[in-house]
């Protein structure tokens, strides 16, 4: 997982999910565009969405940040609506 400075600043790189195709690549970091329901959050290939968000079916509001715990990094994503910008 990267440290805090290298997700913030994106030094890997990123990729914009404005769709509803699951984007699976490996991430350490999930921005929220805008106001944005999730279909799966995965991590080793495993939705965790109810794990990472309280209330799954209602949307998570633009401007918040995920991040999985215990330094793993998410594997997949796949949006009902909004978007978000992986970071790499």
């Amino acid at each position: 997982m990267a440290l805090w400075e290298e997700v913030l600043v994106a030094s890997q790189g990123t990729v914009v999910v404005n769709d509803t195709t699951e984007k699976t690549v490996t991430h350490d970091a999930i921005f929220i565009l805008e106001d944005t329901v999730f279909t799966s959050i995965k991590i080793g290939g495993v939705d965790k969405k109810s794990e990472i968000i309280t209330t799954p079916g209602t949307a998570v509001k633009a401007g918040a940040m995920l991040r999985a715990t215990d330094a793993r990094k998410f594997s997949g994503v796949r949006l009902a609506s909004g978007s978000v910008v992986l970071i790499l």
